[in-house]
């Protein structure tokens, strides 16, 4: 396996110290800490991920494309060289609650293009919604992220390896971090299937020993292709999950 990285959602610093302090417990594993930027908290991302590297060697904070105004320099941008941050993740990112927080007609494709001119010391990594559309829209997209300068992907969670390995057939050549996540609850399996399309294998069950079978079953294919993984361990007993993925 090449590396593995683990997504903590930057709630207050407090918190992400706390997760943090957990996660070093599986240092000699994790290789890049993941740092989402949701506007319902008070850290932005690559705030996080500069807390996240006085504990690791890597962080990655994600860039919201409709938060970038095109027109003007990146914001994050001294902040980033400051820290010495040199890899970010690219996504589309959810419309703001708050209606006072100014967004963008701003796409990943062209976020990706001003950062490798703003910043060409930074990778740069996209994203891939399996889920979204059709495996040939999907594609498109992907080659128009790496035509704008995408060094790599992070996937959505899979939660089925035949749906996986199709995906990695189609992306042969390419450094991609295959995304697992666990689903702890029926409440939590319909909030996939409603609002990301996700369709369940029939041997599913939103259950902490699934989720952590399957997650070794991602890595174990990962260390055979020499592959990343991505760790979201959303809503779930961080301590617990890790133990059973890498412990």
């Amino acid at each position: 396996m090449k590396r593995i990285s683990v997504e903590l959602v930057p709630r207050d610093e407090d918190s992400l110290r706390q997760e943090l302090s957990l996660l070093a417990k599986f240092k000699d594993k994790v290789d890049v800490v993941n740092i989402p930027d949701l506007l319902r908290f008070p850290i932005r991302s690559w705030q996080g991920a500069a807390i996240a590297q006085e504990s690791f060697p890597a962080s990655m904070p994600h860039i919201r494309a409709m938060d970038v105004d095109l027109d003007k320099e990146l914001t994050m941008k001294a902040y980033l060289r400051e820290h010495n941050i040199r890899e970010v993740l690219v996504i589309e990112g959810d419309p703001p609650q708050d209606m006072m927080h100014e967004v963008y007609p701003t796409n990943s494709v062209d976020v990706i293009w001003k950062f490798r001119k703003e910043m060409p010391e930074v990778k740069v990594y996209a994203g891939i919604d399996q889920y979204r559309g059709s495996m040939a829209q999907e594609l498109y997209r992907i080659k128009r992220k790496l035509q704008a300068g995408a060094a790599g992907f992070f996937t959505q969670p899979f939660f089925d390896m035949r749906y996986l390995e199709v995906y990695a057939d189609m992306l042969q050549g390419l450094e991609v971090y295959w995304g697992v996540s666990p689903v702890m609850s029926a409440r939590s399996q319909s909030y996939w299937e409603r609002k990301n399309n996700v369709v369940f294998p029939h041997a599913f069950e939103p259950t902490l020993e699934w989720s952590v079978d399957f997650a070794k079953k991602v890595m174990a294919y990962a260390e055979r292709e020499k592959a990343n993984v991505y760790l979201m361990p959303i809503k779930t007993n961080l301590e617990a999950y890790l133990v059973g993925v890498l412990g």
